[in-house]
């Protein structure tokens, strides 16, 4: 009799079960590099929880990458004509029964047609449009956190911590939606939720991270709206008390100042606390960030209305090629035709802005691509140890370190930095090209699906190698000849 029922209440669970559609080959993009070698695309969702494994199974990265790298090679000994595997998927692709879906013909097509999906060329040429676009959207929003958080009285005052924790909360929500991008989803079903179908979960997640605008948003927005050399940059502020805090009346307050010259911790036992408790709060609180983010996803699954395949491809797409390009070229233009004054230093004067922000959107572009293509090449490399992340993070502290030392030492007869343009253009490379070519979203997702060993690894080796090279850029300037006053900050 319990067999019987067993048996029949398996049959209702198959006839409720919900159905899912694979994407059709006008929904496809083909950009299979991204798919294996972007940690913010390869990555499983960063939340686990052993009494949902029904809603997801989970992988750790360097299973991903294996599974990845085994297919890959499979594939290449068996090709199966008219088939292509869906990668990065991580828990969402199993590596013995990949999605089969349609592959686009080989070589390259000049025209993208209804029924075909988008070349090799144009999927790159997009995701390219939208990290451009979104580079400046992550900087500029960047700077404007820092600057709203650093005032006289503020709880935290290491500039890029909410920046951080901001990026990685939007990382968090777009490694689980299961809803903006989805592929057409099940149809509705009284007895089994969207999120307990382990079939549509899969397709969803393998389709989502294809999409132009997906790699954007991850690599692109919550690359740049992060920024893991300015957060070593204040680990190493700590160490040599140059913390610049909030002091003076509000409206002339800037994160642009350094500190009063009494303000000096009376022993190296204060500068321990301080780097400490600039390590814990930005890593604790950004991990804290993404998986709260990836909870939200969870919590609105229901409520958020999915973003039209057909809208993107037909209408997002080419208006991004058409709009990143040209910003691109009007940020330049304006910061060679705007005004100079130099009469008043405070936070809202437009010429402290115009350093900060112009010349940061002029290299916020090229520090985000040069993240993504060096990500594509060495992300794969070693499978527990992401290379390209690590290579991206200690080279723009690297870089990071060398603006600083150069606008704070004194250069010839003139102030810190060379002169006043020089002094701003080395603060846009800082906040800009550096600012987007290091990232923290990217990083705490990767160690939140690393496994324990390799985390601390990995993590402990990112931030100890970076914070060594500031310690001998910067500290051989600081503990010498000491700090000048940068010129664009009198």
């Amino acid at each position: 009799m319990v067999t019987e029922t067993r048996m029949k209440a398996s049959l209702d669970f198959t006839i409720l079960r919900p159905t899912y559609r694979s994407p059709s080959p006008s929904e496809q993009y083909s950009f299979p590099e991204a798919e294996s070698n972007l940690d913010e695309v390869a990555a499983p969702s960063p939340t686990y929880d052993p009494s949902e494994d029904y809603i997801r199974r989970h992988k750790y990265l360097e299973d991903v990458r294996s599974d990845n790298s085994r297919r890959r090679r499979t594939s290449g000994d068996h090709p199966r004509p008219g088939k292509r595997h869906s990668h990065g998927a991580g828990v969402e692709a199993s590596a013995s029964e990949p999605l089969d879906v349609e592959a686009p013909s080989s070589g390259v097509r000049e025209k993208t047609g209804e029924g075909r999906p988008s070349s090799r060329l144009w999927t790159e040429l997009y995701t390219i449009s939208y990290l451009i676009f979104f580079s400046f959207v992550g900087t500029i929003l960047r700077l404007a956190i820092e600057a709203l958080t650093f005032y006289p009285g503020a709880p935290v005052i290491t500039s890029v911590l909410w920046a951080n924790v901001g990026g990685s909360f939007v990382m968090g929500f777009l490694s689980e939606d299961r809803r903006l991008f989805s592929i057409g989803g099940p149809k509705d079903s009284p007895a089994v939720s969207e999120a307990e179908d382990e079939d549509f979960v899969k397709a969803h997640h393998a389709h989502k991270k294809t999409i132009p605008l997906y790699i954007g948003l991850a690599t692109g927005f919550c690359g740049t709206l992060t920024s893991f050399s300015t957060f070593i940059r204040d680990a190493f502020v700590a160490i040599s008390n140059d913390i610049p805090a909030p002091h003076g009346p509000y409206s002339r307050v800037s994160i642009y100042q350094l500190p009063p010259p009494d303000l000096k911790a009376p022993n190296g036992g204060y500068s321990f606390m301080a780097v400490v408790a600039v390590l814990i709060t930005e890593i604790g609180l950004s991990m804290a960030g993404l998986m709260v983010g990836a909870h939200f996803a969870l919590l609105t699954a229901q409520c958020l209305p999915p973003v039209s395949t057909k809208f993107m491809r037909q209408f997002l797409d080419p208006l991004i090629m058409l709009i990143a390009p040209l910003t691109w070229i009007l940020v330049i233009c304006l910061v060679v035709l705007l005004p100079h004054y130099h009469s008043d230093n405070s936070l809202w004067n437009a010429e402290i802005w115009r350093g900060p922000a112009l010349f940061s959107l002029v290299f916020a572009p090229a520090g985000c691509l040069v993240r993504f293509y060096v990500s594509l090449k060495l992300n794969s490399r070693i499978p527990s140890f992401p290379l390209g992340t690590f290579v991206v993070n200690v080279g723009g502290t690297m870089i990071l370190g060398m603006a600083y030392s150069l606008q704070h030492a004194r250069i010839g007869s003139t102030l810190g930095g060379g002169g006043f343009t020089g002094c701003q253009v080395l603060q846009g490379i800082m906040d800009g090209f550096c600012g987007c070519v290091t990232t923290v979203s990217t990083w705490v997702l990767e160690l939140s699906n690393s496994r324990r060993r390799h985390a601390y690894v990995y993590g402990g080796a990112t931030v100890a190698v970076a914070l060594a090279m500031l310690v001998v850029e910067i500290g051989s300037l600081r503990w010498t000849r000491g700090f000048t006053t940068a010129a664009c900050f009198v």
